[in-house]
């Protein structure tokens, strides 16, 4: 299993604008380094996505006043929003199996 990469700080983090304008398909992980239901979601993300290498994964830190966080109304940490084309096709709130994020990756 490969290393989880870290989260985008708010200053690192694409604008809104620069997600809605991504072209193909993008994972967007909203959580922090230290939330103990991130940490749990990685395995299962890393290898969810390694049966999706076609889907571009970016991790953003989130929390009270990050921009981007609350422009998807993330509301609990993980939350998966995948992304067409810049555009909500799901979404996935704290998965803790490979399942449930392949599931929502294949459907998309």
């Amino acid at each position: 299993m490969r290393s989880s990469k870290p989260y985008l700080s708010e200053i690192e983090a694409p604008a809104r604008s620069e997600v809605d304008a991504l072209p193909g398909l993008t994972l967007l992980e909203f959580g922090t380094s230290w939330c103990g239901h991130c940490r749990a979601a990685q395995p299962a993300l890393v290898e969810a996505l390694s049966q999706h290498a076609q889907w571009r994964h970016i991790k953003v830190e989130d929390g009270p006043g990050h921009a981007l966080g609350r422009s998807f109304r993330v509301k609990l940490w993980p939350t998966l929003v995948l992304l067409r084309d810049g555009q909500e096709v799901a979404r996935v709130v704290r998965p803790t199996q490979t399942t449930d994020i392949s599931t929502a990756l294949s459907a998309a």
